[in-house]
């Protein structure tokens, strides 16, 4: 029986290993996608200063090439509506993880004062 409980606590401790990384890699996805968002807002922010005259150029690869003003402002606009939206599903991912983290801590709790009241009827039994 003793060991069945320390097999179940270092199982939910891998577990919760586990679930702290998949954190950590939403945390960081998230700072990323803040950084992305804060660029582009600075980029549409540039483009609401230009006039018809002002050209667009795009960097593809090593070479600038011309781009049409407008198309330029729709992609930046697109990309600010698609970086928004994968930091609400991160978000969503980030609560996820919180609240798996947070019941797999309650289940090692649950299992250490399990097993430490066993080893101490064990130890008294003897």
């Amino acid at each position: 029986m003793s060991q069945s409980l320390q097999d179940k606590l270092q199982t939910a401790s891998r577990d919760f290993q586990k679930l702290q990384s998949d954190l950590s890699n939403a945390v960081e996805a998230r700072q990323r996608l803040d950084a992305q968002l804060s660029e582009n807002e600075l980029v549409k922010k540039e483009f609401a200063d230009l006039t018809p005259d002002n050209e667009v150029y795009k960097l593809v690869g090593p070479v600038l090439v011309k781009q049409d003003q407008g198309e330029a402002k729709g992609n930046v606009d697109k990309r600010l509506e698609f970086i928004r939206g994968e930091i609400k599903r991160i978000e969503g991912q980030l609560k996820d993880a919180e609240t798996k983290i947070e019941k797999k801590k309650t289940e090692i709790v649950e299992l250490q004062t399990a097993l430490q009241q066993q080893q101490s009827q064990t130890s008294s039994a003897a």
